[in-house]
């Protein structure tokens, strides 16, 4: 009879529900349905939506304002709805401004300087997170400082070089001062100060790995996420920079920001087109962004949750 009750026992003790077991991670107690995924209540969803609408009303506006004419434009209150001339008025800033000529040039000086930005600044970022080298902190600080010069006290000596050099009123000219930045440099190093392991580069290192063969095969694949962000941000700077491409090149082989400003020339200025050229000049922006903007975006939350 005892052995009896005692498997009753048993049995209803393995029957009743257990609380799951509690985990630790980084020293920290998980309790249970910690990590469990969270849905964003309507107050969340509206304030999005708010905000949404906020970044898209100057592009939307921009769109109107290049669909009429220049004198519905300068009414008082504007039109907020799509007119039929948009694209007449695309096809005469198209004319007006060369923009043909002028995205072409936009897209060669933005996609190298990209592309070589992204380069030399995750090889720099590598060396001042990784590398032990006499000097390391100081030019550490003296890449900082630079960011604290304005650019434009650079423009002269920088305009004497190009003419010296024979690159005057050339891309060239545009291309090559700004090839690296030291914003970059600080932002990749950063980064690979912490997601970048030292017993990875140690294991290279054993397997009788140099410095250039790490930084192939171990720190590009790991340095993806933030250097897919670095181009997006440092392409749009460049496609819009105005300041020293409006010096260096000249009206019959300019970017896009420079050929615009043929648009607002003469006594009479033709708002509707002026802005029919800002909408081309933003469109190639736009098309990036929608190719590639998913990438960019599950390459940072990859990096964000990695480790």
């Amino acid at each position: 009879m005892t052995t009896d009750i005692a498997q009753v026992r048993a049995d209803t003790r393995d029957r009743t529900p257990q609380p799951p077991p509690v985990r630790r991670r980084f020293g920290r107690v998980l309790r249970p349905g910690a990590g469990r995924q969270h849905h964003a209540g309507p107050l969340a969803y509206l304030l999005l939506g708010f905000a949404a609408l906020v970044s898209l009303f100057p592009l939307y506006w921009t769109m109107v304002a290049a669909s009429t004419d220049n004198t519905r434009v300068s009414q008082t209150p504007p039109p907020f709805l799509p007119g039929p001339n948009l694209l007449t008025n695309l096809g005469k800033a198209w004319q007006d401004a060369a923009m043909g000529r002028a995205m072409v040039n936009s897209l060669i000086v933005a996609g190298v300087i990209a592309l070589s930005t992204v380069f030399f600044a995750t090889l720099a970022g590598f060396a001042f997170a990784k590398l032990r080298f006499r000097g390391r902190n100081l030019l550490l600080m003296l890449v900082i400082g630079t960011m604290l010069v304005p650019p434009q006290l650079g423009v002269v000596p920088l305009f004497m070089m190009m003419a010296d050099l024979g690159w005057g009123q050339s891309l060239p000219s545009v291309i090559f001062p700004t090839l690296v930045s030291a914003v970059g440099v600080f932002f990749m190093r950063q980064y690979l100060k912490e997601a970048l392991p030292d017993e990875l580069i140690e294991a290279g290192r054993l397997d009788g790995a140099h410095s250039l063969r790490i930084f192939w095969s171990i720190v590009l694949p790991i340095a993806r996420p933030p250097m897919a962000v670095l181009f997006m941000i440092t392409f749009v700077h460049a496609w819009n920079d105005f300041f020293w491409p409006f010096i260096a090149l000249d009206m019959t082989n300019p970017t896009v920001p420079v050929a615009l400003t043929q648009l607002s020339a003469g006594y009479v200025r033709d708002q509707s087109v002026i802005m029919a050229g800002a909408l081309l000049g933003t469109l190639p922006l736009l098309a990036m962004f929608l190719v590639f903007g998913r990438q960019i975006v599950g390459g940072i939350m990859q990096g964000a949750v990695k480790g």
